[in-house]
Protein backbone atom coordinates (compact mmCIF):
# COMPACT_ATOMS: atom_id res chain seq x y z
CA UNK A 1 0.00 0.00 0.00
CA UNK A 2 1.16 3.49 -1.10
CA UNK A 3 2.38 5.97 1.82
CA UNK A 4 -0.17 8.44 0.95
CA UNK A 5 -3.11 6.04 0.75
CA UNK A 6 -2.12 3.97 3.77
CA UNK A 7 -4.99 5.65 5.89
CA UNK A 8 -8.63 5.45 5.58
CA UNK A 9 -10.66 7.52 3.29
CA UNK A 10 -11.35 9.49 1.93
CA UNK A 11 -8.58 11.75 1.69
CA UNK A 12 -9.27 16.18 0.72
CA UNK A 13 -7.66 16.92 -2.69
CA UNK A 14 -6.77 20.41 -4.11
CA UNK A 15 -5.69 21.16 -7.77
CA UNK A 16 -4.74 24.17 -8.70
CA UNK A 17 -5.38 25.54 -11.71
CA UNK A 18 -7.96 22.70 -12.47
CA UNK A 19 -9.97 24.29 -15.51
CA UNK A 20 -7.72 22.87 -17.88
CA UNK A 21 -4.60 20.50 -19.60
CA UNK A 22 -3.30 18.70 -16.83
CA UNK A 23 -5.31 20.13 -13.95
CA UNK A 24 -8.69 19.46 -15.38
CA UNK A 25 -7.15 15.96 -16.05
CA UNK A 26 -6.34 15.27 -12.37
CA UNK A 27 -9.96 16.23 -11.39
CA UNK A 28 -11.07 13.84 -13.71
CA UNK A 29 -8.98 10.94 -12.07
CA UNK A 30 -9.82 11.70 -9.04
CA UNK A 31 -13.38 11.94 -9.40
CA UNK A 32 -13.28 8.42 -10.41
CA UNK A 33 -10.82 7.84 -6.97
CA UNK A 34 -13.50 6.35 -4.39
CA UNK A 35 -10.50 7.26 -1.66
CA UNK A 36 -10.65 11.07 -2.66
CA UNK A 37 -13.53 12.49 -0.86
CA UNK A 38 -13.43 16.50 -1.19
CA UNK A 39 -11.69 17.70 -4.12
CA UNK A 40 -10.92 21.54 -4.05
CA UNK A 41 -10.13 22.50 -8.11
CA UNK A 42 -9.28 26.48 -8.54
CA UNK A 43 -9.88 28.77 -11.70
CA UNK A 44 -8.52 32.10 -12.62
CA UNK A 45 -11.30 33.27 -14.90
CA UNK A 46 -14.98 31.86 -15.51
CA UNK A 47 -14.98 32.28 -18.99
CA UNK A 48 -12.01 29.57 -19.11
CA UNK A 49 -13.71 26.68 -16.73
CA UNK A 50 -16.67 25.95 -18.20
CA UNK A 51 -15.56 22.24 -18.16
CA UNK A 52 -14.35 21.87 -14.48
CA UNK A 53 -17.81 24.52 -13.58
CA UNK A 54 -20.09 21.85 -15.81
CA UNK A 55 -17.95 18.70 -13.75
CA UNK A 56 -19.28 20.51 -10.62
CA UNK A 57 -22.94 21.13 -12.22
CA UNK A 58 -23.11 17.68 -13.35
CA UNK A 59 -24.07 16.20 -9.38
CA UNK A 60 -20.55 15.75 -8.46
CA UNK A 61 -21.00 17.47 -4.99
CA UNK A 62 -17.36 16.04 -3.64
CA UNK A 63 -15.92 18.74 -6.27
CA UNK A 64 -15.61 22.10 -5.14
CA UNK A 65 -14.50 24.79 -7.81
CA UNK A 66 -12.81 27.80 -6.27
CA UNK A 67 -12.05 31.41 -7.97
CA UNK A 68 -8.65 31.99 -7.09
CA UNK A 69 -5.53 33.99 -8.65
CA UNK A 70 -2.63 32.05 -6.90
CA UNK A 71 -0.98 35.49 -7.97
CA UNK A 72 -2.51 37.31 -5.27
CA UNK A 73 -1.33 36.27 -2.04
CA UNK A 74 -4.06 38.08 -0.19
CA UNK A 75 -6.61 35.74 -1.73
CA UNK A 76 -4.46 32.69 -0.70
CA UNK A 77 -5.18 33.83 2.72
CA UNK A 78 -8.54 34.35 2.68
CA UNK A 79 -8.82 30.77 1.07
CA UNK A 80 -6.87 29.49 3.75
CA UNK A 81 -8.51 31.06 6.21
CA UNK A 82 -11.65 30.13 4.98
CA UNK A 83 -10.88 25.77 4.95
CA UNK A 84 -9.82 26.67 8.92
CA UNK A 85 -12.63 28.06 10.04
CA UNK A 86 -14.46 24.54 8.37
CA UNK A 87 -12.08 22.96 10.17
CA UNK A 88 -10.66 21.39 6.83
CA UNK A 89 -7.40 19.27 6.31
CA UNK A 90 -6.00 18.38 2.96
CA UNK A 91 -4.19 15.63 2.46
CA UNK A 92 -3.02 15.78 -1.40
CA UNK A 93 -2.22 19.26 -3.09
CA UNK A 94 -0.66 19.61 -6.92
CA UNK A 95 -0.09 22.71 -7.99
CA UNK A 96 -0.55 22.83 -11.79
CA UNK A 97 -0.64 26.59 -12.67
CA UNK A 98 2.45 27.48 -15.15
CA UNK A 99 3.13 29.44 -18.55
CA UNK A 100 5.37 28.83 -20.74
CA UNK A 101 3.99 30.97 -23.72
CA UNK A 102 1.10 33.72 -23.34
CA UNK A 103 0.44 35.78 -26.61
CA UNK A 104 3.07 37.56 -29.05
CA UNK A 105 4.59 39.23 -25.66
CA UNK A 106 5.49 35.90 -23.78
CA UNK A 107 7.41 33.50 -26.00
CA UNK A 108 10.41 31.88 -25.07
CA UNK A 109 13.65 33.69 -25.47
CA UNK A 110 15.95 31.89 -28.17
CA UNK A 111 18.99 34.53 -27.37
CA UNK A 112 19.63 36.83 -24.74
CA UNK A 113 18.99 39.86 -27.12
CA UNK A 114 15.65 38.95 -25.89
CA UNK A 115 15.64 39.08 -22.58
CA UNK A 116 12.94 41.52 -21.11
CA UNK A 117 12.94 42.15 -17.37
CA UNK A 118 9.02 42.19 -17.52
CA UNK A 119 8.72 38.80 -19.79
CA UNK A 120 11.19 37.51 -16.88
CA UNK A 121 9.27 38.70 -13.91
CA UNK A 122 5.99 37.48 -15.63
CA UNK A 123 7.80 33.87 -15.77
CA UNK A 124 8.49 33.91 -11.80
CA UNK A 125 5.42 35.43 -10.67
CA UNK A 126 3.41 32.55 -12.42
CA UNK A 127 5.66 29.51 -12.39
CA UNK A 128 7.84 29.95 -9.12
CA UNK A 129 5.97 32.12 -6.38
CA UNK A 130 2.63 30.75 -5.87
CA UNK A 131 3.97 27.44 -4.80
CA UNK A 132 5.57 28.60 -2.03
CA UNK A 133 3.36 31.21 -1.06
CA UNK A 134 0.40 27.99 -1.18
CA UNK A 135 2.71 26.24 0.92
CA UNK A 136 3.07 29.33 3.65
CA UNK A 137 -0.79 29.82 3.83
CA UNK A 138 -2.05 26.48 3.61
CA UNK A 139 0.54 24.87 5.85
CA UNK A 140 -2.04 24.43 8.49
CA UNK A 141 -4.42 22.52 6.76
CA UNK A 142 -1.50 19.63 6.32
CA UNK A 143 -0.32 19.41 10.43
CA UNK A 144 -2.09 16.85 10.94
CA UNK A 145 -1.25 13.24 11.62
CA UNK A 146 -2.12 11.57 8.49
CA UNK A 147 0.18 11.32 5.43
CA UNK A 148 -0.15 13.85 2.74
CA UNK A 149 1.62 14.83 -0.30
CA UNK A 150 2.41 18.50 -1.96
CA UNK A 151 3.43 18.31 -5.64
CA UNK A 152 4.36 21.32 -7.65
CA UNK A 153 4.44 20.84 -11.37
CA UNK A 154 7.77 21.15 -12.70
CA UNK A 155 9.49 20.68 -15.68
CA UNK A 156 12.90 18.49 -16.71
CA UNK A 157 14.13 22.22 -18.97
CA UNK A 158 14.10 23.58 -15.14
CA UNK A 159 17.14 21.29 -14.01
CA UNK A 160 20.39 23.06 -14.26
CA UNK A 161 22.59 20.09 -14.12
CA UNK A 162 20.26 18.93 -17.51
CA UNK A 163 20.51 21.99 -19.11
CA UNK A 164 22.77 21.32 -22.82
CA UNK A 165 20.45 23.25 -25.09
CA UNK A 166 20.12 26.57 -23.47
CA UNK A 167 17.34 29.20 -24.48
CA UNK A 168 13.90 29.75 -22.73
CA UNK A 169 16.00 31.79 -20.18
CA UNK A 170 12.44 32.77 -18.20
CA UNK A 171 11.42 29.57 -18.12
CA UNK A 172 14.29 27.64 -17.19
CA UNK A 173 14.55 30.04 -14.22
CA UNK A 174 11.40 29.90 -12.76
CA UNK A 175 10.93 26.27 -13.03
CA UNK A 176 14.74 26.47 -11.48
CA UNK A 177 12.98 28.84 -8.74
CA UNK A 178 10.83 26.69 -8.50
CA UNK A 179 12.72 23.54 -7.16
CA UNK A 180 14.78 25.51 -4.68
CA UNK A 181 12.20 27.11 -3.31
CA UNK A 182 9.55 23.68 -3.22
CA UNK A 183 13.06 21.84 -2.02
CA UNK A 184 13.20 24.10 0.63
CA UNK A 185 9.96 24.22 1.89
CA UNK A 186 10.97 20.58 2.33
CA UNK A 187 12.82 21.26 4.64
CA UNK A 188 10.63 23.50 6.98
CA UNK A 189 7.68 21.13 6.57
CA UNK A 190 9.07 17.68 7.85
CA UNK A 191 9.68 20.19 10.81
CA UNK A 192 6.35 21.92 11.03
CA UNK A 193 3.92 19.44 8.82
CA UNK A 194 6.09 15.65 9.36
CA UNK A 195 3.80 13.59 7.82
CA UNK A 196 3.70 16.38 4.50
CA UNK A 197 6.08 14.70 1.72
CA UNK A 198 6.76 17.29 -0.85
CA UNK A 199 7.72 16.93 -4.29
CA UNK A 200 8.35 18.47 -7.80
CA UNK A 201 7.36 16.85 -10.69
CA UNK A 202 8.58 16.73 -14.49
CA UNK A 203 5.06 15.39 -16.65
CA UNK A 204 6.87 14.99 -20.00
CA UNK A 205 5.47 16.92 -22.64
CA UNK A 206 1.47 16.58 -22.67
CA UNK A 207 -0.72 17.59 -25.74
CA UNK A 208 -1.95 20.58 -24.28
CA UNK A 209 -1.85 24.43 -25.11
CA UNK A 210 1.12 24.87 -23.14
CA UNK A 211 2.85 22.68 -25.59
CA UNK A 212 0.96 23.26 -28.53
CA UNK A 213 3.40 25.67 -30.33
CA UNK A 214 6.38 23.38 -29.88
CA UNK A 215 4.70 19.83 -30.44
CA UNK A 216 6.64 19.44 -33.73
CA UNK A 217 10.15 18.87 -32.61
CA UNK A 218 8.88 15.99 -30.00
CA UNK A 219 10.12 12.55 -30.39
CA UNK A 220 7.38 9.93 -31.89
CA UNK A 221 5.72 8.67 -28.73
CA UNK A 222 6.71 11.36 -26.34
CA UNK A 223 3.95 13.17 -26.79
CA UNK A 224 1.35 12.24 -23.84
CA UNK A 225 -2.34 12.49 -23.81
CA UNK A 226 -3.15 14.33 -20.66
CA UNK A 227 -4.98 11.43 -19.61
CA UNK A 228 -2.02 9.30 -20.16
CA UNK A 229 0.16 12.05 -18.02
CA UNK A 230 -1.97 12.36 -14.93
CA UNK A 231 -2.14 8.14 -14.48
CA UNK A 232 1.67 8.58 -14.77
CA UNK A 233 2.25 11.26 -12.47
CA UNK A 234 -0.33 9.57 -9.82
CA UNK A 235 1.63 5.91 -10.11
CA UNK A 236 4.16 8.36 -9.25
CA UNK A 237 2.81 10.06 -6.37
CA UNK A 238 0.94 6.73 -5.14
CA UNK A 239 4.48 5.29 -5.18
CA UNK A 240 6.14 8.61 -3.28
CA UNK A 241 7.36 7.92 0.71
CA UNK A 242 8.35 10.42 3.29
CA UNK A 243 12.05 9.58 2.25
CA UNK A 244 11.52 11.23 -0.89
CA UNK A 245 10.51 14.48 0.06
CA UNK A 246 12.39 17.54 -1.28
CA UNK A 247 13.18 15.72 -4.57
CA UNK A 248 11.87 15.96 -8.32
CA UNK A 249 11.12 13.21 -10.38
CA UNK A 250 10.15 12.73 -13.70
CA UNK A 251 7.03 11.40 -15.26
CA UNK A 252 8.17 7.92 -15.30
CA UNK A 253 9.48 7.93 -11.45
CA UNK A 254 13.48 8.90 -12.18
CA UNK A 255 14.91 11.38 -9.53
CA UNK A 256 16.00 14.37 -11.88
CA UNK A 257 18.85 16.28 -11.00
CA UNK A 258 18.80 19.78 -9.79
Amino acid sequence: MSFLFSQSPPLQAAIIGANRGIGLGFIRHLLRDSRIGTIYGTYRHGERAQDLLQLAQSGSDRLIPVQLDVTQESELAQWSDRLGQQHQQLHLLINCVGVLHDGPDIQPEKSLRQIDSDRLLHYFRINSIPSVLLAKHLMPLFRHQQPSLFASISAKVGSIGDNDLGGWYGYRASKAALNMLMHTTAIEYARRCPQTCVICLHPGTTDTDLSQPFQRNVPPGKLFPVEKTVAQLMEVIETRTLDDSGQFFSWDGRPLPW
